[in-house]
């Protein structure tokens, strides 16, 4: 798989929608891929949804690890599973030593992110070593202002690499935080999200989807400043659903006026030392 092109580390297959069906079609794996030859895409981080708040949908680690097999080049399968479910420990074991995932996500409940059913998940992902990506959100893996949560996680398991997305991860880039939503305007300096990037080696930023694009493009005079000090912990994502989705984070990145090791490195590079390719 090494390369030189693009990694999308956030992308969904399956039935994400069924209230809309059939206005807001399923990605297929097979159209999935076919996107990513049209955008320059190499390989791309193929999550599972297990939990119920997640969206009103699932896309199961058996569909995900069938997608995967079907383009074992292209895709890269994660796991995931409710932290309500009786067996979560087992199920990461199996998943990880029977069908090769390579990480956890995507992490996205209807509990606090320190609840201490998602400690059962992060214990086994910290036993394994595994990437995890977690969605922070008003409702979903919620936090108090300044992610005490997120930091004790980090203090406590520094084997996992933490990979945070998601309206109420971005939102804490500035000191004003609201918690959740997409904020417009200046972003004011001292942010809890650079305070922790700074302090904490083991977590990374996924830009996908609206959160991270209104975060990294509300405040253009700041943004040049944060990529400048965090771009080696930035992973380029899409957060892709379905057939019609627009992409504006990919526009951002091949705009984006900094050197080409920053655009390599975050449209690719941190994604794939992360992942240990190389």
């Amino acid at each position: 798989m090494a390369g030189q092109g693009l990694v999308d580390f956030h992308v969904h297959i399956g039935r994400m929608f069924r209230e809309e069906h059939p206005a807001r079609a399923p990605l297929t794996a097979h159209q999935l891929v076919d996107r990513m030859n049209r955008e320059g895409i190499e390989i791309a981080v193929l999550l599972a949804l297990e939990s119920p708040e997640g969206l009103w949908g699932y896309s199961l680690t058996e569909e995900v690890l069938a997608a995967r097999d079907m383009y074992p080049e292209r895709l890269i399968a994660f796991c995931a599973v409710d932290p309500r479910y009786p067996m979560v420990g087992e199920f990461i074991d199996h998943a990880v030593h029977n069908h090769g995932c390579q990480g956890f996500g995507e992490h996205v409940c209807g509990l606090p992110i320190d609840d201490e059913l998602c400690h059962i998940v992060y214990q086994k992902c910290d036993e394994l070593g595994l990437p995890l990506v977690i969605e922070i959100a008003g409702d979903l893996c919620y936090d108090e202002p300044g992610l005490p949560g997120l930091e004790c996680c980090l203090r406590q398991y520094p084997n996992i690499r933490w990979v945070g997305h998601g309206p109420g991860f971005w939102s804490a880039i500035s000191a004003d935080d609201p918690r959740a939503g997409y904020p417009s305007g200046p972003i004011a300096p001292g942010g809890a999200l650079e305070r922790l990037l700074e302090s904490y080696p083991n977590l990374y930023a996924d830009i996908s989807a609206g959160s991270g694009y209104n975060a990294l493009t509300r405040d253009p005079d700041f943004t040049v400043g944060f990529v400048e000090r965090h771009w080696r912990r930035m992973l380029f994502g899409t957060d892709y659903l379905s057939p019609g989705d627009e992409l504006p984070i990919l526009k951002w990145l091949q705009e984006l006026d900094m050197p080409a090791r920053v655009r390599r490195a975050i449209g690719g590079d941190n994604a794939r030392e992360l992942l240990g390719m190389g």
